[in-house]
């Protein structure tokens, strides 16, 4: 649920949104739903959709993180998300020079 939130598709999800992103089928989705209202860690509405509540939220993004820190980590030579570089495009650029790699001119001339 962390992920769908993350991706845009909205902070609910329901019964058909779990058979078309698990690919399983409803019911065994909802059993799992139904465990996780039991720890807290997501909610249930009137219309049926289940949401994050904010333990939750914090347990998702744990795992989330634990999960794809491999991936979502700068690879050799890239920045890290608190790289002086995420200021403007111009502090990008000149990161980017600043590590040897060639930076393409915008200047038109």
């Amino acid at each position: 649920m962390f992920w769908v939130k993350g991706e845009g598709f909205g902070d609910a999800v329901d019964a058909e949104l779990l058979e078309r992103f698990l690919g399983v089928r409803a019911e065994v989705g909802l059993t799992y739903l139904d465990r996780l209202v039991g720890e807290g860690l997501i909610e249930r509405d009137a219309a049926a959709r289940y949401r994050l509540t904010s333990s939750g939220h914090e347990q998702g993004a744990r795992v989330f993180a634990a999960e794809f820190a491999e991936i979502t980590q700068p690879g050799h030579g890239e920045c890290g998300p608190d790289c002086w570089c995420h200021m403007s495009a111009d502090e990008a650029e000149a990161c980017l020079v600043e590590r040897g790699h060639k930076v393409e001119d915008r200047s038109g001339s």
